[in-house]
């Protein structure tokens, strides 16, 4: 399931980017924003349907150590749609805290 997640997640990536360049010849940005956990109802579901507990050892492994807040990916989208933000166009803003960087650079490949 990791493999088609991570495929998608490119695909979108660089269907952002793509527009983004079309888009900002008509003077408006794209950007997509990739929340890590956050803490809802349905991260809770999920965590307690982990039997192995795998979610939970990542989140006590990377940056934050914890799921992010909706707050802190509403910031996120709100700094994104603010002016001082006019020159970020065709990016991903990652509000994962850290959990990107750990999976790039710490979980086992096989």
């Amino acid at each position: 399931m990791t493999a088609p997640y991570i495929l998608a997640k490119r695909a979108n990536l660089l269907r952002v980017q793509a527009a983004a360049l079309a888009w900002s010849r008509l003077g408006a940005r794209v950007n997509t924003v990739s929340p890590g956990v956050v803490a809802t109802a349905m991260a809770k579901a999920e965590a307690d349907a982990d039997s192995d507990g795998h979610m939970m050892r990542m989140l006590d492994a990377c940056g934050a150590g914890r799921p992010g807040t909706p707050a802190e990916t509403a910031d996120a989208v709100a700094f994104l749609t603010d002016l001082r933000s006019s020159y970020i166009t065709g990016a991903d803003l990652l509000v994962d805290g850290g959990q990107t960087a750990w999976i790039r650079h710490h979980m086992p490949r096989g």
